[in-house]
């Protein structure tokens, strides 16, 4: 079971999902669910069935995006590195666009650069890197 929460709103009630609840797949695992819904019951015991349906969907929605964007920037960067790095490069590069202080794609663009044989390149994209550590 992967340790942490996700957090949604549901209403004015905030709850934390554990995200033991949620596969990789983006499903829900069904004891894990289960177990879940009987919690809430047993804490909130005016949540309607409807109701849990409602947060499940949100929790699931939220998870969605949340695995989403632990699987861009630099592990993406990582993943696409091992086939072809000049892919890597043009997709870190699109990627540092919009979010520039991120450490960690800088070094992994870095790293695909020096790959591609742009080392050059590469030790400046490490250096930028650096200067945001």
């Amino acid at each position: 079971m992967r340790s942490g929460y996700i957090e949604i709103q549901h209403g004015k009630l905030r709850v934390s999902v554990p995200r033991g609840v949620f596969r990789d797949d983006g499903g829900t695992d069904p004891l894990e669910e289960r177990n879940f819904r009987d919690l809430m019951r047993s804490r909130y015991p005016w949540l309607t069935e409807r109701s849990l349906d409602v947060l499940m969907s949100t929790a699931v929605e939220e998870f969605s995006r949340i695995q989403d964007h632990e699987r861009r920037g630099a592990p993406r960067g990582r993943e696409l590195m091992s086939t072809d790095p000049e892919k890597a490069v043009s997709y870190l590069r699109r990627h540092l666009e919009s979010e520039e202080d991120d450490a960690e794609a800088w070094y992994v663009l870095g790293e695909a650069l020096c790959k591609a044989g742009r080392a050059q390149e590469g030790y400046q994209a490490l250096a930028r890197g650096r200067s945001l550590r």
